[in-house]
């Protein structure tokens, strides 16, 4: 299963990839992470590596290089990928939790991201996942991605909804735009602190989008994000592992 998190900035997406990874992690399955974000650096944090791996758009001789490739049907000369013929130092692995990184925006004026748009959208597609493992991408904030297609080999996506008006206008514009592409989404609501706000935004919701989990709020969480620390064990990872079993019975 390919499994998409996305949502507006700041709603918790690379905090919640984190969670289902090891969730995923524990129930045994073999997890790739796909840092899709180009502009987010800290996810190989949150995972607990020293450092990121090395990007993909790397591999295929930099941005640059890319813009060349992008003239041709193809940038990847594979048909098919799977996790296992990902070379190092291009993909990070400790224990059955992996991370690919498709690029990063790394200085000034070196224009717009359509490059790694591209090469993200055309690795889901190729990406073959043998039984018992599973892809979680870290989407770009907002809803670009949908307009580049990166979601069309995307399974399931999931939206991440804080308590804010903007989450929710964000959720609504997902939910659009996903249904253009026949694709499930589900909701989870982040950074919960009451019943009385869960109901809130389940109200403004308007049963337009199904609910696959409630995170509450977590002071852990924040701390270990702020102090650059591994993501662990926590109250909101007992709710993302509920979460990641809805998803697998589905």
């Amino acid at each position: 299963m390919k499994i998409s998190v996305c949502g507006k900035g700041g709603s918790g997406k690379s905090t919640i990839v984190t969670l289902l990874a090891r969730a995923a992690q524990k129930r045994g399955l073999t997890v790739l992470v796909v840092d899709s974000d180009e502009s987010n650096s800290g996810l190989f944090r949150m995972l607990g590596f020293e450092s990121p791996p090395l990007s993909l758009m790397e591999l295929l001789g930099g941005k640059a290089a890319l813009k060349e490739k992008m003239r041709n049907p193809a940038v990847l000369q594979q048909s098919e990928i799977t996790i296992r013929e990902i070379p190092a130092p291009y993909i990070q692995n400790a224990d059955g939790l992996m991370l690919v990184s498709i690029g990063k925006v790394l200085q000034s004026l070196e224009g717009c991201a359509c490059p790694m748009g591209v090469l993200s959208r055309e690795f889901l597609k190729k990406l073959r996942l043998n039984k018992k493992e599973i892809a979680i991408v870290d989407m770009e904030a907002g809803v670009e991605h949908f307009g580049r297609g990166v979601d069309e080999a995307i399974d399931k996506i999931l939206i991440m909804v804080e308590p804010s008006f903007e989450s929710l206008a964000t959720a609504d514009k997902i939910k659009s735009l996903a249904s253009g592409m026949n694709k499930k989404v589900a909701a989870v609501l982040n950074k919960i602190p009451s019943r009385k706000t869960t109901k809130k935004l389940v109200e403004n919701l308007k049963g337009s989008i199904d609910i696959a989990g409630i995170i509450p709020y977590d002071p852990l969480v924040f701390e270990t994000n702020l102090e650059g620390r591994a993501l662990n064990e926590c109250k909101a990872f007992n709710a993302a592992k509920k979460v990641m079993d809805a998803l697998l019975q589905n």
